[in-house]
């Protein structure tokens, strides 16, 4: 894709997640019909369906690094920081599992909506 790390694609969702919610706080060019509402959900809820196997990625490099004894804890208590991880990545995959399904259910229902002059 480029030479960016996943660290700097993640910032890079970050940054326009920022401008997107800059952009969308009063009407103007992009953002005054149903349509656009239409085109932005349909953005967010492709990058919804995404996130799980990101996650599901981040967990699985965790655990293969766990498997070859590469990791400490600055707490030493690695066993209880990986609970942790590994808890809170399947909690974020759930929720991005759900996040996806209500913005699919969301663009589903804008598909008919219109602007009524």
């Amino acid at each position: 894709m480029t030479d960016k790390t996943p660290a700097q694609h993640a910032d890079a969702a970050d940054e326009a997640i920022r401008a997107i919610n800059h952009l969308t706080r009063s009407p103007r060019d992009g953002w005054e019909y149903p349509g656009d509402v239409y085109s932005l959900v349909a953005g967010l809820s492709q990058m919804a369906m995404k996130l799980p196997q990101a996650l599901d990625q981040a967990q699985q490099l965790i655990a293969e690094l766990d498997g070859g004894g590469n990791l400490r804890s600055d707490k030493n208590q690695l066993q209880d920081d990986l609970r942790e991880t590994l808890l809170g990545l399947e909690t974020a995959r759930i929720a991005a599992e759900q996040l996806y399904a209500g913005l699919n259910r969301a663009h589903s229902g804008l598909g008919p909506i219109g602007y009524k002059d």
